[in-house]
């Protein structure tokens, strides 16, 4: 490839201009830390906002919960060391009981949601999660209902015999509050094939995405990197989520991570440094203009580096995170209540803030 003039790239960039697939691989090989000024000025125009009255830049937070419902599933992917099957000792499926003990826990604490996944379980029917949708949002009105990946919602199409549309409506209509970007991992089909070849693919991920959004289900977008894929198959990842956005607007946020290879089917060579980590993400914020929102990923790089991601773009802190199940199977067991992470977004030199699923800043 011809490289691309480097004045006018960061002018463009600076300017707020869209830059092409080609301009991202062409930034991918700049040093590291000219490709995190950059990101930061992109986080500035899409943050311009996000300043408190005495002029301190915030860094949000949400407090909340991932709540495992199952870990029953028969896609099994290569990547995942988290999921079981019916005839293991293991595998489970959470009461009510103790959904209520979780939930309790969690607003004790002044948290505001769940995110709520489980694994492809090919039993449980329609009903089940209809009831366990409604029984949230009666006794925890509070608590916003993060839940279900794309995977699961065609999982559920395909089991349950209902359109798509359908099932996602019924289950807003339930209690379903938004949707996580589970499940995405590379939106490329050759790469999905060789991780995850019993998941759906790129354009079924999409769907699921365009789908929630014409109900008025905001949803995040993800990207799980280092393993089979290209840098080029990466940005092509970028351009779709990019170019869904632009159709339907409701990405509230991007949030990438590195492929967590101990324990799991699938290995790696060399698994994917901090370094790397840190320039997927400044690109990731260069490339995704239409996207305001940017999470560091301490959960998967650790608390020092969810700091150091401040400055190459991120603009927020994620999750609290109560419990943690799916990255701590495959080895990886991160911690942080609220007050650590307040203690990281200041002395990042950053006001943390609280917030909601939507971004909105709470008192």
């Amino acid at each position: 490839m011809v490289a691309l003039n480097r004045d006018a790239l960061t002018e463009k960039i600076f300017a707020g201009e869209r830059i092409s697939p080609n301009e991202a691989l062409e930034l991918y090989s700049w040093p590291l830390e000219e490709l995190g000024a950059l990101a930061n000025e992109r986080r500035w125009q899409a943050k311009c906002r996000s300043y408190d009255g005495r002029g301190e830049e915030i860094v949000t937070y949400i407090v909340d919960r991932n709540i495992n419902y199952t870990n029953v599933c028969n896609v099994y992917c290569k990547f995942c060391a988290f999921y079981r099957t019916e005839k293991d000792d293991d595998h489970y499926v959470l009461s009510l009981e103790q959904l209520d003990q979780k939930l309790d826990e969690l607003s004790a604490v002044g948290g505001v949601q769940i995110l709520m996944q489980g694994g492809h379980h090919p039993k449980l029917p329609f009903q089940w999660y209809v009831d366990l949708l409604r029984h949230i949002r009666e006794k925890y009105p509070h608590i916003n209902i993060h839940g279900f990946s794309p995977p699961e919602f065609q999982h559920f199409a395909e089991v349950f015999g209902m359109p798509l549309r359908e099932v996602i409506s019924q289950f807003k209509d339930a209690g379903l509050g938004s949707i996580p970007g589970g499940g995405g991992e590379i939106l490329v089909d050759r790469v999905r094939k060789k991780i995850s070849p019993l998941k759906i693919d790129s354009d079924g991920w999409l769907e699921v995405m365009d789908v929630a959004h014409s109900l008025g289900l905001k949803s995040s977008a993800t990207m799980m990197f280092g393993h089979v894929e290209t840098i080029e198959e990466r940005i092509e990842h970028l351009q779709r989520i990019r170019e869904q956005q632009d159709k339907s607007g409701g990405f509230t946020a991007f949030i990438c991570w590195t492929f967590q290879p101990q324990h799991t089917v699938l290995k790696v060579k060399q698994p994917t440094g901090v370094a790397e980590y840190l320039r997927m993400q400044a690109l990731a914020r260069i490339f995704l203009d239409n996207i305001d929102n940017i999470q560091s990923s301490w959960v998967t790089q650790g608390p020092a580096i969810g700091q150091i991601a401040l400055k190459y773009g991120a603009n927020d802190f994620g999750s609290v995170m109560m419990e943690e199940n799916v990255v701590s199977s495959a080895g990886t067991t991160f911690r942080l209540n609220a007050e650590q992470i307040e203690s990281l977004i200041r002395d990042a030199g950053y006001k943390p803030h609280r917030r909601n699923n939507w971004y909105e800043l709470l008192n």
